[in-house]
C-alpha cells in the first residue's frame, strides 16, 4: 500500500475487552496509551472513532487521564443522513430481532417455571439474566455506538477494528473489512 493511507475505525472493545486489550496493555488506560504511542510513529495509518464511541471509552478511562496523544484518533461522526443502507440488510435485521424476541420469551418462560420449583430465587434470577442477555444481544448490533462504527467504516472505506462478533457479522454484510486486536497490533508494528 505505497502512498495510500490505511484508515481504521476503532471500537472501544479493542481497549476494554481483556481478550483484545492484552495485545496493548493490562488495563484499558495502559492499552490506549501504548496504542497511541505506536500510532504516533505510523504516518501511513489514520484512525477514527465516532464521538459516541469516544464517550463510551471515557466511561472506562477517565477523561482527564487520557493521553494528549488522543488527538491522533480523529473523532468523526458518520454522515447518518447521507449514508445509504441496502434494504435487504434492514429486512434481515428485523427478522433477526423478531427471532431474538421469541428466544427471549422462551428463556423467560423457562425461568418462570424454574423459579416456581426453586428455593434459590436470586441464583435463578442471575441465571435468567445471563441466558436472556445471550439470547437477545450476542451476535447482533445492539447499540447506537455499534451502528455508528459500521456507518463510519462504510463511509470511509476503512477497516473496522473490533472484537465484537455481532458487529463483525453485520459489518461484513456491508462489505466492511474487520480486523482483530492482533491484526491491529501487527499494522502498528
Amino acid at each position: 500500500m505505497t502512498g495510500k493511507k490505511i484508515k481504521i475505525v476503532l471500537d472501544t472493545n479493542i481497549f476494554i475487552n481483556p481478550d483484545a486489550r492484552h495485545f496493548f496493555g493490562k488495563s484499558p488506560k495502559e492499552a490506549l496509551d501504548i496504542f497511541l504511542e505506536r500510532l504516533e510513529k505510523k504516518q501511513d495509518i489514520l484512525c477514527f472513532m465516532p464521538p459516541s464511541v469516544y464517550e463510551e471509552l471515557t466511561k472506562f478511562i477517565e477523561q482527564n487521564s487520557i493521553s494528549k496523544r488522543i488527538v491522533l484518533i480523529n473523532k468523526k461522526p458518520p454522515s447518518r443522513y447521507e449514508m445509504k443502507i441496502p434494504s435487504l440488510l434492514f429486512y434481515e435485521f428485523i427478522e433477526e430481532i423478531r427471532s431474538r424476541v421469541n428466544k427471549g420469551l422462551r428463556v423467560g418462560e423457562k425461568y418462570v417455571r424454574k423459579c416456581l420449583q426453586s428455593k434459590d430465587e436470586q441464583e435463578t434470577i442471575k441465571a435468567l439474566r445471563e441466558e436472556y442477555r445471550l439470547a437477545l444481544r450476542e451476535g447482533i448490533v445492539d447499540s447506537k455506538e455499534d451502528f455508528d462504527l459500521i456507518l463510519l467504516a462504510k463511509e470511509l472505506d476503512a477497516y473496522l477494528a473490533t472484537s465484537d462478533n455481532g458487529l463483525i457479522l453485520w459489518a461484513q454484510k456491508l462489505g466492511i473489512n474487520c480486523i482483530s486486536a492482533q491484526e491491529l497490533k501487527d499494522f502498528l508494528d
